[in-house]
């Protein structure tokens, strides 16, 4: 099992950019994949996107051409850098590791587009 905790988020206007961290509480050079997802208001949680340790990576559609995931393993920690926010992207963003067959997830951090 892993905990993991989320930061970064904010108030950010439109066409801004903020960089999510969600740091691990052991190495995540062993966990399987970590992920980002996230959940807008009267929405269901969606993917955002997931590395796995062999370094593949899935992000979705509607984001893809917007941000990097990226990894500090000297940190335990893996990012999130999101560019031109738009208000659609306002959500709660959770991370997410799979690790010795169990799903763990972080409590999540706001982030908030609006001018």
């Amino acid at each position: 099992q892993v905990h993991l905790v989320e930061s970064g988020g904010g108030l950010v206007q439109p066409g801004g950019s903020l960089r999510l961290s969600c740091a691990a509480s052991r190495s995540i050079f062993s966990i399987y994949r970590m992920g980002w997802y996230r959940q807008a208001p009267g929405k269901q949680r969606e993917l955002v996107v997931t590395l796995t340790s062999g370094g593949s990576t899935n992000y979705a559609d509607s984001v893809k051409d917007r941000l990097t995931i990226s990894t500090d393993n000297s940190k335990n920690t893996v990012y999130l850098q999101i560019n031109s926010l738009q208000p659609e992207d306002t959500a709660v963003y959770y991370c997410n590791a799979v690790t010795d067959g169990l799903l763990n997830w972080g409590q999540g951090t706001q982030v908030t587009v609006s001018s």
